[in-house]
């Protein structure tokens, strides 16, 4: 992990809505019940510093879904809810680059550093990371700050939350992010203007 003085972190929270607390709709078991805690103590640290940070929306286009505009489930939870001059960016698809100007905002500000934490670990944050790492952003992925589900394999076998979560760490891990804990990257950046 490499992090200097003239690093200005942005945090990218991804999808932190409350239709996840549904959890029958989404598999019925999840793993890292202290994501969201995690997540806000991220936050309030970023505020602190006086941080950029980018509260990212999944709009579902399935009218159906619990994150889709005009659901209950759509809202923000409340522990890290946006306050007044934070960007909130609407997505409709896995990546929180495809279909925003969340690339254009970061490169406006001359950001190369990115943190991201949220839901859910395999689809949206994974989707997320990767294209950060391919974009060249000095990336960290906020391990215990992120959480998924139980998912049904093509056989019906069903596969653990925290497997699911764990095999997506292990694909993007130095690959495409630096995969740090909350309190180890807040002490790590605590240093930092």
């Amino acid at each position: 992990m490499i992090v200097s003085e003239k690093d200005r972190p942005a945090l990218l929270l991804i999808d932190l809505q409350k239709g996840f607390d549904d959890l029958e709709y989404w598999g019925g078991q999840r793993n890292n019940p202290e994501a969201e805690i995690n997540a806000g103590k991220l936050l309030a640290f970023w505020r602190l510093k006086s941080w950029p940070v980018f509260h990212i929306k999944h709009c579902s286009s399935n009218p159906e879904s619990r994150l889709a505009e005009g659901r209950p489930g759509n809202e923000f939870m409340d522990i890290v809810a946006p306050a007044e001059g934070e960007t909130v960016i609407r997505k409709n698809v896995n990546s929180a680059f495809i279909g925003t100007n969340l690339k254009e905002l970061l490169d406006f500000d001359h950001i190369k550093m990115l943190v991201i934490a949220g839901l859910t670990t395999d689809q949206c944050v994974s989707t997320t990371v990767r294209m950060a790492g391919n974009f060249g952003f000095n990336t960290f992925l906020v391990e215990d700050a992120t959480a998924t589900f139980c998912k049904k394999g093509k056989n019906g076998q069903l596969f653990s939350a925290e497997i699911i979560h764990e095999t997506a760490i292990a694909s993007l891990i130095d690959e495409f992010a630096s995969v740090v804990e909350t309190g180890e990257l807040l002490s790590l950046l605590e240093v930092l203007k």
